[in-house]
Parts: structure tokens; C-alpha cells; sequence
């Protein structure tokens, strides 16, 4: 694998409002007998400050591997970031050395995982965790930094405060670590927070209460959200923009009314078929047929076409570009390669 190729410079029309901007990502592991698996192959796309913008995709699509290249935590080997550019405010991360982007992450980037219980520590106090996190990037006593701690937890719903930052992560549900995780995030003011899969494995009550939480901290502290999930519903409650990825690649973005209301690719009008709809009785709810292929294994031509019941002859020989198709829309796709669409 070569070394990143990275931009020397930020885009010439990097809006003055932006705050994160990926370029050409391509994020490649190395696999058993020389196979290379292209998990995120040429993404790009930007954050503007106080967006909220909802990643989504199936499992395998590579939403958690863009997250984890934003945030320069891909393990080398066997994966590696081998080309792109990402700029925090103009500043390009992947340059950066190892200990000025330790201070990025948990201080300009906050990061909620998937799963709370292998984020935080077994074996430190919650308020240990949520303590550490402050004097590394604050450079306050520990002394302030309880206290800063405590209230924190207030924050993010824990009326009592006092008592749970004496606890372990173990002696609290699903639902109160992350709810740990959403304050340890924050805990820096972040200037932008990613959050992956937040809400998987929580009871819809407990998921309302932890999307709220995140709304009601990005409006506190004007932050962005890099919203993960595979689920449409989340999507049209809270995003402002929407970037729908399949097989390591995005293959539609949308402002998130617009992507409801005129879906474009086979791929997303197939995602929100899969969304159960209160007034229409059904007997079993709609689900795409197959599956994500394996990352080492993508098709030649467009990587949805096996999956696709529009899929032309075109669509299994030549990959189409993300083209924008209408004003703030974008689609990766044939049928709209002629103006006018499908």
C-alpha cells in the first residue's frame, strides 16, 4: 500500500461555515494472499458547523471505517489510510503528528461507540473516566475536574450524580452508559461530535431519551453531529443532511426533506421501504433482497446492480460518478446520468 496522498490545501471554496471536509477518502486493509479489502473507496463529503449529518447503510457499507479515519484510529496494519485529505477548519488531520491529533480526539472531535461497555474501562470508576478526560485536555486540579465531572452527569440526566460517579461501568444499564459515553464526548466542547450507532440495543423510550440528550448538547454548546445509524426513522427526526453510503462508497446525499420526498438511487428507495408505516397493514415488511458484498469482493461496475431491479446492462460493466442531479442532491447512479433523470 502506498502513503497517503494528501492535499497541500484546503478546497480554494471552502465555505466559511464549514467545519469538516473529507476529500477522495480511501481507507484499504491488506488482506491473506495479497487481497486488499476497499472498506471506504473515494468518499468525500463535508460538515458544516451546528449540521447535524446522518451516515447511513447496511452493516458492512462502511460507515464505522469512515468514522474511525476521521478520528485516525484505523489499526496499522492490517488497515491504512492510503489516499484522501480530511480538514478540521483547514487544518488537514491526516498530517498531523501523532500527539497534536491525540489532542484533536476528545478536544475538537468527540466520539460516542457503538458499544458503551467496551468504550469505558472495567476497571475505573465512572467518574475516574470522565475526570481523566478533563485534565488531559483542560489542564485543570482534580479537584475541578470532579466537580466538573458531577455536573456533567447532571447534564446528561443522572440525578444522582454523586453516587454514580462512584460506580463501575458494570453496575449500570445500557441506556445510563451511554449516557456516560454522551458526557465524556462532550465533556471538552467538541466542535464535533460522532456519534456511532448510538441508540443500537436500547428500548425505543431509552433511545428517545439519548437522542433528545445529543440535540439538546449541540444546541448547548453549538456543536456538529456526525450521526451513524441504519435507521431511517432516527434520520428523518433529526439530520439536516443525509449521505447514504453502500460498499465503501456514498452513493446519494441529500438534504433530509428532500431525500424522503424525492428519493433518486435504488438504494435508498429501497432502505425506506424497510420502514414500517403505521397506516399501511402489512404482513411482513419489505427487506432487499441479498447482501452487502464483502469489501474485497465488490462487483465490476455499479456495486448495487446484483441487488438492483433496475439494473441495465451499462450497470454491471462501468461504476457510475456521484453526480448532482438537482440543486443540493447528489446520486451515484446510470439512470440519472441524463438530465431529467429516471
Amino acid at each position: 500500500m502506498h502513503s497517503p496522498q494528501v492535499k497541500l490545501e484546503s478546497s480554494a471554496n471552502l465555505q466559511e461555515n464549514m467545519l469538516l471536509e473529507v476529500n477522495g477518502l480511501k481507507t484499504y486493509f491488506q488482506m491473506e494472499k495479497g487481497k486488499v479489502a476497499k472498506a471506504v473507496d473515494n468518499v468525500s463529503f463535508s460538515i458544516n458547523k451546528g449540521e447535524t449529518v446522518a451516515l447511513v447503510g447496511e452493516s458492512g457499507s462502511g460507515k464505522s471505517i469512515t468514522s474511525l479515519s476521521i478520528m485516525r484510529l484505523i489499526p496499522k496494519p492490517p488497515g491504512e489510510i492510503v489516499e484522501g485529505s480530511i480538514f478540521l477548519e483547514g487544518k488537514e488531520l491526516l498530517t498531523l503528528p501523532e500527539d497534536e491529533m491525540a489532542n484533536v480526539r476528545g478536544n475538537d472531535i468527540g466520539m460516542i461507540f457503538q458499544e458503551p461497555m467496551t468504550s469505558l474501562d472495567p476497571v475505573f470508576t465512572i467518574g475516574n473516566q470522565i475526570v481523566e478526560s478533563l485534565m488531559r485536555h483542560q489542564k485543570i486540579k482534580k479537584s475541578e475536574a470532579y466537580e466538573k465531572a458531577i455536573e456533567l452527569l447532571k447534564i446528561v440526566g443522572f440525578s444522582r450524580a454523586e453516587v454514580i460517579i462512584n460506580e463501575y461501568p458494570h453496575q449500570l444499564s445500557g441506556g445510563m452508559r451511554q449516557r456516560v459515553m454522551i458526557a465524556i464526548a462532550m465533556s471538552n466542547n467538541p466542535k464535533l461530535l460522532i456519534a456511532d450507532e448510538p441508540t443500537t440495543a436500547l428500548d425505543v423510550t431509552v433511545q428517545a431519551q439519548i437522542l433528545n440528550l445529543m440535540m439538546d448538547m449541540k444546541k448547548k454548546y453549538g456543536s456538529s453531529i456526525l450521526l451513524i445509524t441504519h435507521d431511517m426513522g432516527v434520520v428523518a427526526e433529526v439530520a439536516d443532511r443525509v449521505l447514504v453510503m453502500y460498499a465503501g462508497q456514498i452513493v446519494e446525499e441529500a438534504l433530509v426533506k428532500d431525500l424522503f420526498l424525492k428519493t433518486k438511487h435504488p438504494y435508498t428507495k429501497a432502505l425506506l421501504k424497510t420502514i414500517p408505516n403505521i397506516e399501511v397493514e402489512l404482513h411482513r415488511l419489505d427487506s432487499i433482497p441479498g447482501t452487502v458484498p464483502p469489501a474485497h469482493l465488490f462487483p465490476k461496475g455499479c456495486r448495487f446492480a446484483e441487488r438492483c431491479t433496475y439494473a441495465m446492462a451499462k450497470c454491471h460493466e462501468e461504476d457510475p460518478s456521484l453526480i448532482e442531479n438537482s440543486p443540493d442532491h447528489k446520486v451515484r447512479c446510470h439512470l440519472y446520468e441524463r438530465e431529467g433523470g429516471m
